[in-house]
């Protein structure tokens, strides 16, 4: 009989405190995940609650920002990294908090919290940012694949890939995180052999992560699938399931996942 599979999951909390007052602490308890990445934490490690500090099955890491309340990064896991490293390579991208990269054997998970690229005055400033933390992003995982880890990457990718991805694409096609520049980064992903695990499983349209805060948006279904679990082929062939839990509430995104292998691991 196979072994049961573990689950991986990827959060953006939208602020770690603010989502524990609407119940993460009980959901890190009952979700079953062996490993979850968490995004915009925007908390230094001595603001995360006391509620997620006494969940003793996880080892717990914590990534912020420079900048208090701001961006921010966690990784909660059963078994502790072998490795885990935050950098990379310059304090122009490290300032802001947004990586995790732990190794567990033969596996590497990067669990990232993508810039946005609206900028300020929404006026798209900070594509060109994006996706320079992209490209090194990318440089980064592309290496740990040639030394002969099973790579995922996952967080909050801050990019809708195909029109199926959001319930609008043609009022969106200038928005930042559905411009063709920021899809075609993508398109460069997929083209170099990382598989989107939900569409892997799921071709089918109306599954999203995101959903604005307005009144009766998320009711209604009128989101985004910005979320991501990519596998290196290496690491796919342990995928056995990738999901979205949209009736998981707490925050604006909602969690996302796979569900491998225990070999994964090797």
């Amino acid at each position: 009989m196979p072994d049961k599979p573990l689950r991986i999951y990827s959060w953006n909390v939208n602020g770690i405190r603010a989502a524990t007052g609407k119940g993460l602490a009980k959901w890190l308890s009952g979700c079953r995940g062996e490993i979850v990445g968490l995004q915009e934490v925007r908390a230094l490690p001595d603001q995360i609650p006391e509620e997620i500090k006494r969940l003793r099955r996880y080892h717990q890491r914590w990534q912020p920002a420079e900048r208090r309340g701001y961006s921010g990064v966690g990784l909660l896991s059963r078994r502790e990294p072998d490795h885990l490293d935050t950098s990379l390579g310059s304090s122009h991208f490290d300032v802001e908090g947004r990586l995790q990269i732990a190794r567990f054997g033969k596996l590497v998970i990067a669990n990232g919290y993508f810039p946005n690229g609206n900028g300020k005055d929404r006026d798209n400033s900070r594509i060109p940012y994006k996706l320079d933390w992209y490209g090194a992003l990318f440089e980064k995982v592309q290496r740990l694949r040639k030394s002969g880890y099973r790579v995922l990457v996952m967080g909050d990718f801050n990019t809708a890939h195909r029109a199926i991805d959001l319930a609008r694409p043609k009022q969106n096609e200038k928005t930042s995180g559905f411009t063709p520049i920021e899809r075609a980064e993508l398109d460069r992903w997929l083209a170099a052999g990382w598989v989107d695990t939900f569409r892997h499983f799921e071709p089918g349209p109306d599954h999203y992560s995101w959903w604005s805060q307005r009144f009766g948006v998320r009711a209604k279904n009128i989101g985004w699938r910005i979320d991501y679990v990519l596998a290196s082929p290496a690491a796919m062939k342990f995928v056995r399931n990738g999901f979205i839990h949209p009736h998981v509430t707490g925050s604006d995104h909602c969690p996302v996942g796979i569900d491998v292998d225990p070999d994964l691991f090797g």
